[in-house]
């Protein structure tokens, strides 16, 4: 039965294998996110040499369920040609490959005959589903967690499918 979430950082701390991502959409309005979005549209890069600056507290939790032995994948399903948003995206992806994420790309034409649920989610150890709601302009409105094992099933499912078709960032070009 779907139920409020505990703290993704907890969900993320009590990780033991695999934690998977899958986000479908096109843009997100996060307050917390809007400087650097903004400082990202002036022209500022974040710079791979000075890790004390990219984003955080996020990246020190991948490293350490890293550390740990949690394989962490996240793939993104987009529109092309590619929003603003999903550009700041990809500029900044190398900083979750660094902490340890692995991240692919699915152009969103090459995802049509897929079976995939309506939110974006995330995938605990093949257990626990973190659904992730927003409005209609990108404005996170909460989350729920379910463990029914029909939807898990139906979440990790989605996410190989995905994955099996999604371009490794590295060879993906916007």
């Amino acid at each position: 039965m779907p139920q409020t979430a505990p703290p993704f950082s907890e969900l993320l701390a009590n990780c033991q294998r695999s934690a998977v991502h899958l986000e479908m959409r096109d843009f997100y309005d996060d307050p917390d996110e809007a400087p650097r979005v903004a400082a990202w549209k002036a022209g500022h890069r974040p710079d791979p040499n000075d890790r004390a600056s990219w984003w955080r507290p996020w990246l020190d939790m991948v490293s350490e369920a890293v550390s740990r032995g949690v394989v962490i994948r996240r793939a993104r399903i987009v529109s092309e040609p590619v929003s603003e948003y999903t550009r700041y995206l990809y500029d900044g992806t190398f900083t979750n490959i660094a902490a340890g994420e692995q991240v692919r790309w699915l152009p969103r034409r090459n995802a049509s005959d897929l079976a995939l649920p309506g939110n974006d989610f995330w995938c605990f150890d093949d257990r626990l589903v973190r659904f992730g709601y927003f409005s209609g302009e990108g404005v996170y409105l909460g989350d729920e967690v379910d463990d029914r094992a029909e939807v898990v099933k139906l979440c990790a499912s989605a996410f190989e499918a995905v994955w099996d078709r999604a371009i490794p960032h590295d060879r993906y070009r916007i």
